[in-house]
């Protein structure tokens, strides 16, 4: 297989993404396959980033998924440039922010509140807590 097929960082973050929005509809890889047309492997393979997916595959996951195709690239740009583009085809694994189920329960949870003033004080929390973590883990090393 030629160097330029193989998946990139992209890809990764696009099936990443793919797999976001499958779990934000609760959605199984099987029942997501049965929409499109594919077995739960493809579905399982193109959220791990090991197969591309086609510029037309991704307009029927948009349409199937209820989203415009520019979400499976929406927030790449900010990962590349923060100079995680090592994302490519090295052998070690995503480099790709990781959406474990308590990241996406906790996005769930989030999008739930609709007082726009609690929510932006309980972001502004997780941002404080966060910017304390990565300022101990500095001083450690």
């Amino acid at each position: 297989m030629a160097d330029n097929k193989l998946p990139s960082g992209i890809d990764r973050v696009v099936g990443q993404r793919i797999r976001w929005r499958r779990k934000e509809l609760k959605l199984t890889q099987e029942k997501l396959g049965d929409l499109l047309g594919l077995t739960f492997q493809q579905v399982q393979k193109y959220e791990k980033g090991v197969n591309r997916v086609s510029a037309g595959r991704l307009f029927e996951m948009s349409s199937a998924m209820g989203v415009p195709i520019t979400y499976f690239f929406d927030g790449a740009e900010t990962f590349f440039a923060k100079g995680d583009s090592s994302v490519a085809e090295d052998s070690e694994g995503v480099h790709a922010p990781v959406m474990t189920s308590e990241v996406l329960d906790l996005i769930a949870a989030f999008q739930k509140i609709e007082d726009h003033s609690l929510r932006k004080s309980l972001l502004a929390t997780v941002q404080a807590a966060a910017t304390a973590f990565e300022g101990k883990q500095q001083d450690e090393d």
